[in-house]
């Protein structure tokens, strides 16, 4: 009879005897840097997570951690332990949600992530394709910057989202299928001074307050670059903000100008969705940030529920004109 032959190095730990407690402890004493909090987070005595560090060091062969008086600092060799029986640990979860979400049918929990241009401009029409077409599915959106929400993703916070991959992330952690650019509207409030000059001019926009992201914000940082390639200074009097609502507000109550995703502009301008009273003026029309697209987990299976939701996301943006593709 055949016998199985196992390949070297083959979960050799688990064939030596290490439990999910103990992956869990580590996890916990990375997170909080004490065996008691840890122990209490898990639900055991102090003296049985001990023991169970004790156990795991031979077992893995080298240090996990160092003692001192306010606690404990994991090794080298202890925090690539540690951050492995996360990913691990989330990797059972994700496989137990699809296996929940299968055995019931078409439902579940999705959890999504844009920034704000297409998240009025893509998700929301696709969220009311997915209730529609799946009612037992339940979405959460997280609006918020690209840098944010590549952090959430990785954190297992986010199934997927809409946007860019920061440029200070490693690009390998991610997939992302091409969406296109994001163009920029400068919005000002329906009666503005600048709205009755028919030759106004972006020299003519330096006049006035600018309502604009924080300095490092990816949408302020393409406004400032647009008027600096063309010889103008860069806005002189600067009201910054990360609330889109708090913009809105203050260039309908007051003679700033905001640049804004064109998506957001024409949600509340072409539609006169929530009783706009705004305008968009005609010069800077070609400014536009860097190409967005949908950002998942490099390898990352989806749920049934998210892979569903991705998949009308994909049909619409794929459908739009003008929009090339690149590869996931």
């Amino acid at each position: 009879m055949a016998t199985s032959r196992t390949v070297p190095g083959t979960d050799e730990l688990v064939r030596r005897g290490l439990k999910f407690s103990q992956l869990r402890l580590m996890v916990a004493l990375r997170d909080h840097g004490q065996v008691g909090a840890a122990a209490q987070q898990l639900g055991m005595t102090q003296p049985a997570a001990s023991r169970l560090l004790a156990q795991l060091e031979p077992l893995v062969g080298t240090p996990l951690y160092l003692r001192h008086p306010r606690g404990i600092d994991l090794t080298e060799a202890g925090r690539i332990l540690a951050d492995q029986a996360a990913e691990t640990l989330k990797g059972l979860d994700r496989a137990h949600q699809r296996v929940t979400e299968l055995r019931g049918g078409v439902r579940g929990h999705v959890r999504i992530g844009s920034v704000t241009g297409p998240s009025l401009e893509h998700l929301l029409p696709v969220q009311r394709e997915v209730r529609q077409a799946y009612p037992e599915i339940e979405v959460t959106v997280q609006v918020d910057t690209s840098d944010r929400l590549a952090e959430a993703l990785l954190t297992d916070d986010l199934d997927f989202y809409i946007g860019r991959i920061p440029n200070t992330a490693d690009a390998r952690a991610f997939a992302f299928h091409r969406i296109g650019p994001e163009p920029i509207d400068l919005v000002v409030r329906l009666d503005h001074p600048l709205t009755r000059q028919p030759d106004a001019t972006l020299w003519d926009c330096m006049e006035y307050d600018w309502v604009m992201q924080l300095p490092r914000g990816l949408l302020r940082r393409t406004a400032e670059s647009y008027l600096l390639e063309r010889g103008l200074p860069v806005p002189p009097r600067v009201v910054s903000t990360t609330s889109i609502l708090f913009t809105l507000a203050l260039v309908n109550e007051t003679n700033a100008i905001a640049p804004l995703a064109r998506a957001v502009s024409r949600f509340f301008i072409e539609r006169a969705e929530l009783g706009s009273r705004l305008a968009t003026l005609s010069v800077g029309n070609d400014m536009a940030v860097e190409d967005f697209g949908i950002v998942s987990r490099q390898g990352d299976t989806q749920p049934p529920a998210a892979e569903r939701f991705m998949k009308l996301l994909r049909v619409r943006t794929d459908l739009l004109p003008s929009r090339g593709r690149a590869p996931l």
